[in-house]
């Protein structure tokens, strides 16, 4: 295969990742409104419940569509530490993200969370041997401030938002790590088993503090929305996230991910009446404005 044939694969398998993580977000995008009609159950009882519809779904494709279930082969015993961490990472994610909103508001939580990817960016490197191109860093920092812009971000700090603000912190440094570990294994399981795994060991994490928290109201309206929440933005959402980091920089994938607050505002107003702010149109076309950069410096 000649050099030129192979950055022609390159590339095409570039476009294919943005296109699965574009398709990502509109799933993403659904979250809020799902978790609106999940009230009143508790922040943990939904992530552990999405959870683990998303593990049940996946691990059932992975069984159907896998060569009716014999790429389970590679999966040891051996392997099950790994995926024990991968879901930590993942669980710790929604967790930190969870908890840092009792402390700290939506604003200082989001714009502080979608810093991750800068710490993408910088795992990457470390970790696969992967950096991105300098002339990238300028549409990341431009996208990050625009995710600021947009969530509305306001320094305002006091011990207890500083506590929330450091949570959101390390959920965005989860996130970071989640993204890197979906690249890493890109080679050794196959999507569905791998995201299957990785929503099961995370489910598992959360089903503590779930318990400990757990609701009686449970209606039809909860039950559609914790199914609707595992289906879409996880088993949909974050196994497409998962299947674009096969093909593309963990930076460009993670970066477009931050969309989700874009679409989120978007389906608020269409579906909530929710009219967003001039802040947030400002700060989503700047946000798009920094992925436009760092897509199209290649």
């Amino acid at each position: 295969m000649t050099a030129l044939t192979t950055d022609t694969a390159r590339a095409d398998d570039e476009r294919l990742g943005l296109s699965y993580v574009a398709l990502a977000v509109l799933f993403f995008s659904s979250s809020a409104v799902l978790v609106r009609l999940a009230a009143p159950l508790s922040p943990y009882e939904i992530a552990a419940g999405r959870l683990l519809v998303a593990a049940a779904a996946v691990l059932g494709l992975s069984v159907l569509t896998e060569r009716r279930g014999k790429e389970w082969a590679r999966l040891t015993r051996r392997d099950l530490p790994l995926f024990a961490l991968f879901g930590l990472v993942a669980a710790l994610h929604f967790l930190l993200y969870i908890a840092s909103l009792q402390f700290t508001s939506i604003a200082h939580s989001l714009a502080i969370i979608y810093t991750s990817p800068i710490f993408v960016t910088l795992l990457s490197a470390c970790f696969l041997r992967e950096p991105i191109a300098r002339r990238k860093w300028g549409g990341i920092l431009i996208a990050v401030v625009g995710v600021a812009i947009l969530a509305g971000f306001e320094p305002c700090l006091t011990p207890r938002i500083l506590l929330g603000d450091a949570m959101a912190l390390g959920s965005a440094i989860a996130y970071g790590f989640y993204s890197v570990a979906g690249r890493s294994q890109r080679g050794r399981f196959p999507l569905f088993l791998y995201a299957g795994m990785v929503y099961l060991m995370a489910a598992l994490w959360t089903l503590p503090i779930a318990l400990a928290h757990l609701s009686s109201a449970y209606g039809s309206r909860q039950v559609f929305a914790l199914l609707g929440l595992g289906i879409g933005p996880l088993a949909l959402g974050h196994t497409l996230y998962n299947a674009a980091l096969r093909k593309a920089h963990a930076t460009s994938v993670n970066l477009i991910a931050t969309q989700e607050v874009t679409g989120g505002i978007l389906l608020g107003f269409l579906l909530l009446g929710e009219t967003p702010s001039l802040n947030a149109l400002i700060g989503a076309m700047i946000t798009l404005l920094g992925i436009a950069l760092v897509v199209k410096s290649g």
